[in-house]
């Protein structure tokens, strides 16, 4: 059993890790705020230690716990108009506080959730690779693994993300959904198979040295866009609905091609996703069908 803190446990990643880590048997230490909304943890919230990180310090929660592994999954992607200094206060300097919080009480392990997409592209993606690089920098003082994570999707997703929105779009039998022509190709991973490998990840951890270590984390097959909103159409069941592809324009840089190398997760690991994009759309499907009314998400 590890003693693990894990950032982000009210969101849809973190909440997912910190049911899979208490599952598997370990402590684990959750950081929010006393206004956060807990309604993806409230059914284990009495099994977790946590803090409330706007009426304590973050010294306190290591002077307070033998940590052995900090898991950050927290982020801010500035999809609701944050302002620049938010989000890299949420994707850089908060991060970069437990690090070094971690390093001064001598913690062997921090596992960063990172994203697959460009530095450049927009404020989250450089925040992101602000803090990575900071992480590789720190890495000599602790064992850095970082986890470039694709496209993931699943149960009690954020209502902006792109499948949910399609799920709730479709399941509403909405008139019309303007999309863009859909020739993007991405990596969408199903977040039963993204918790299997922090699973496989957390038991291995004596097994890296201290230094940097890198892995990228998706299913190693890239889908068209296209191909996914009509596969969800026809799993929806959904007949109402007029799909206008390229009634939108690609965003600016947008990305036409993301697809995870998972050559070195199968070597180190013997990993491969259990679940296919199919099986994974469906079981998330009927999960939205279920909660169709929840004001949650």
């Amino acid at each position: 059993m590890k003693t693990i803190l894990i950032t982000g446990a009210t969101g849809f990643l973190g909440s997912h890790l910190t049911e899979k880590f208490l599952n598997d048997g370990h402590k684990v230490i959750i950081l929010k705020r006393s206004f956060s909304n807990i309604w993806r943890i409230k059914h284990i919230i009495k099994n977790l230690y946590f803090y409330d990180i706007d009426k304590i310090s973050l010294e306190k929660v290591f002077e307070e716990n033998k940590i052995d592994v900090v898991v950050h999954t927290a982020t801010l992607y500035g999809r609701k108009k944050e302002k620049i200094s938010e989000i890299a206060e949420a994707n850089f300097i908060f991060p970069l506080k437990i690090l070094e919080l971690a390093i001064e009480n001598n913690i062997r392990f921090f596992i960063n959730t990172d994203t697959s997409l460009p530095k450049y592209l927009n404020y989250y993606s450089l925040s992101k690779n602000q803090f990575k690089e900071w992480l590789d920098f720190l890495s000599k003082n602790i064992t850095a693994i970082n986890v470039r994570l694709e496209h993931f999707f699943g149960e009690k997703d954020d209502s902006t993300k792109f499948i949910t929105w399609l799920i709730n779009q479709l399941l509403n039998n909405v008139k019309e959904m303007k999309l863009t022509a859909g020739e993007q190709k991405r990596d969408f991973i199903y977040i039963e198979d993204v918790k299997d490998f922090y699973s496989i990840l957390i038991n291995s951890l004596d097994k890296f040295d201290t230094g940097f270590h890198e892995y990228e984390l998706g299913t190693g097959k890239a889908v068209k866009i296209k191909d996914i909103v009509l596969n969800l159409k026809k799993l929806t069941g959904n007949t109402q609905t007029y799909l206008n592809f390229g009634a939108l324009p690609y965003r600016k840089n947008e990305i036409m091609f993301s697809q995870a190398d998972i050559s070195k997760i199968i070597k180190d690991f013997n990993w491969k996703p259990k679940y296919s994009l199919e099986e994974g759309l469906k079981r998330t499907i009927e999960w939205y069908r279920r909660n169709l009314n929840e004001r949650t998400f």
